[in-house]
């Protein structure tokens, strides 16, 4: 195994060895809901099975990187990167024009489950951060040859999920265990299936960009206003990502007391519809990409509540070369990662000086 300057062991190649793991309970955004509602759905019929089987996209995260990866760490946890894409074509194109078909990665949270996984920790990373992005296969078969000064979302832009996850395994020095993304039409039917999302706040919320209209008070979420609130920046905070990234922890929260509040089981309709239509939002690693794998893969989020999640966002600071941009703190940085890989929580000092997490905008939505 290779070290870090640290003397720590990072991820590699290879299978983790899990150790005997106790019942869990549900996750985060896309992630979260949309694998526990599989694991509910894919308990039906042959039918229901072969058809929610058909409905995954995955993609083969190992065979594209191969061994160009950090080393395994052989302790029980779990990382997954979660992605929200923003591809304007087709369904999406509400949102803006489609450039070429490009997509990019408008939301990305990096999952840490601790061993037992009854505890997670998550790190949103934001997309104007600056990266030094490494060389990544295309499509058509070439090599991009990277870039020393790179916005994290371009890596997904010009390399798909493939460049995303070893952009995040050299920038944490952590290996990705699992990949799972959803896209701006899949994310509203998820939320609307759900019944909509409960949240409070605090003062009104108005963001034409965003498609976002709301009153202050309880609002009950359809699934236009639930994507309208995870990307607004005008709306709410200093128009900023930062800002952003906190509505979307605050409404996380929401959505984890929703999916355990609303009793699918007692609806079997919109258990299946449930099911169908969150197949049918998710790309997965190849290792997730069949009912039967991500049924037990959900069955490993159970046992998190929203109070056993400690989200940050990644220690960043305004980039000293453009002030539209964020750098990551080096130093602060570290620490970060050093605590997921030594199984530790993430340390206060670690975002201390951090402008990630100082806004004003997680205040608005309860």
């Amino acid at each position: 195994m290779s070290e870090d300057s640290s003397g720590r062991g990072r991820r590699g190649a290879g299978r983790r060895r899990r150790k005997p793991q106790k019942r869990r309970r549900a996750l985060a955004i896309a992630a979260w809901s949309a694998a526990g509602v599989v694991l509910l759905g894919g308990a039906g019929l042959g039918y229901f099975y072969f058809k929610f089987n058909g409905n995954l996209k995955t993609v083969d995260i190992d065979q594209a990187l191969g061994t160009d990866r950090p080393q395994n760490v052989d302790n029980g946890s779990m990382d997954i990167l979660v992605l929200g894409s923003d591809s304007r074509g087709g369904a999406n194109s509400e949102y803006g024009a489609d450039d070429g078909g490009s997509a990019r990665s408008d939301t990305a949270m990096i999952i840490h489950l601790y061993d037992g996984h009854q505890k997670a920790s998550v790190v949103s990373i934001p997309r104007d951060t600056m990266v030094n992005r490494p060389s990544c296969a295309l499509k058509n078969g070439k090599t991009d040859p990277g870039s020393s000064r790179s916005q994290f979302n371009e890596s997904y832009t010009i390399g798909g999920a493939a460049c995303a996850v070893k952009t995040v395994e050299k920038m944490s020095g952590i290996r990705m265990d699992h990949y799972l993304e959803v896209d701006f039409t899949g994310f509203k039917k998820i939320i609307d299936n759900l019944g909509g999302v409960e949240v409070t706040t605090t003062k009104p919320i108005k963001d034409d960009y965003s498609h976002l209209d709301l009153a202050a008070g309880t609002n009950r979420l359809n699934g236009e206003q639930a994507l309208g609130l995870v990307r607004t920046r005008h709306g709410v905070g200093d128009g900023g990502d930062l800002g952003r990234i906190q509505l979307q922890q605050a409404f996380i929260e929401a959505l984890i007391k929703q999916v355990k509040g609303i009793g699918l089981f007692d609806n079997p309709k919109r258990l299946l519809d449930l099911a169908d239509t969150a197949t049918k939002a998710l790309t997965t690693d190849k290792a997730l990409g069949d009912v039967k794998s991500l049924m037990g893969f959900a069955q490993g989020l159970q046992g998190i509540d929203a109070q056993n999640m400690q989200m940050i966002t990644l220690p960043v600071t305004t980039d000293a070369r453009d002030p539209n941009r964020v750098a990551p703190l080096a130093k602060e940085s570290k620490m970060v990662w050093d605590a997921l890989l030594a199984e530790q929580p993430i340390p206060a000092e670690a975002t201390a000086n951090s402008t990630g997490d100082k806004g004003s905008a997680g205040a608005v939505v309860r």
